[in-house]
């Protein structure tokens, strides 16, 4: 062999002779994470258990922990607003929105579980359904989407009703974005800052004239005008997580109930009617049309 070629052979080798492999006391990249547990927590209850249960289990779990994150940067970003930090907030939702990417792409795993292989451990997950989720219920509180009625859910789990309820009691990301622009000079309604938060958004037509004002005049207003699209980006990300949501659903299940005892795909398609921030979507429509 050449002395080139035995080169080309250790480059191969990735094995260096400073990788630490004692980890008897010192912090490993399993102890860190908590692998043992984390990988322990997929709990199959079909009988005989199903091959695509763990599917469908890793594909929740995973879900919910991305929207632990997303509550844990919605919340700093909130933070940051009423603290006028505006850009550090925005750097937060950026991140939001790569997380929504994530989540709306991850749909497609679960669209490779067909119709015949769910039904066969579909009766066993009972009435757990999704719609409990009380992190997604947080996140959409956080951004607009309050319904009280929705605590009820959480009565049997008195860690998540309070935190549910806490989100329900603050203000949201985009008050707390009015509120930022309000002490910034804009002329925000009073009806907008002073609305009970644990009441859902509402669209306010004195509103929109702001947002008018920041688009028509983005190069006086520009990091106004760059939240503004981001907030859309962010609505936009929802969406679109939403109609995959509801297209899965109906791949998988056609217009059966919900486990959980929603009306399933009908129930789905209402919440593509929902909006967090109408005035961004309002403005559109006027930009352009004043004199």
């Amino acid at each position: 062999m050449t002395e080139t070629a035995a080169s080309d052979g250790r480059r191969g080798d990735r094995y260096e002779q400073s990788i630490v492999t004692d980890f008897r006391q010192r912090m490993s990249y399993s102890s860190y994470l908590d692998l043992e547990r984390l990988l322990s927590a997929q709990h199959p209850v079909s009988h005989p258990e199903h091959h695509d249960e763990l599917l469908f289990i890793v594909q929740h779990q995973t879900t919910e922990l991305w929207l632990k994150l997303v509550l844990h940067e919605l919340e700093d970003a909130c933070a940051l607003l009423r603290d006028d930090l505006l850009q550090p907030a925005l750097k937060r939702i950026a991140r939001v929105k790569h997380i929504q990417r994530t989540l709306t792409e991850q749909w497609s795993v679960l669209a490779t579980l067909t119709p015949t292989e769910y039904s066969q451990f579909r009766g066993f997950l009972g009435n757990s359904s999704g719609f409990q989720s009380w992190q997604y219920r947080a996140v959409e509180f956080a951004l607009g989407n309050k319904d009280a009625r929705m605590l009820r859910v959480f009565e049997s789990d008195p860690a998540a009703h309070e935190l549910v309820e806490g989100i329900l009691n603050a203000p949201t990301l985009y008050d707390e974005f009015l509120r930022y622009l309000h002490r910034a000079g804009f002329d925000v309604p009073a009806s907008v800052l002073e609305r009970d938060v644990r009441e859902a958004y509402r669209f306010t037509p004195e509103l929109t004239p702001v947002f008018v004002q920041i688009y028509e005049h983005a190069d006086d207003h520009w990091s106004q005008y760059e939240a503004c699209e981001e907030l859309v980006d962010l609505e936009d990300n929802f969406q679109l997580w939403r109609f995959r949501h509801l297209k899965t659903v109906q791949r998988t299940i056609g217009m059966k109930t919900g486990t959980g005892g929603s009306s399933g795909v009908p129930f789905l398609q209402k919440a593509l009617d929902v909006t967090f921030f109408p005035e961004l979507y309002a403005v559109r429509t006027q930009i352009g049309t004043t004199a």
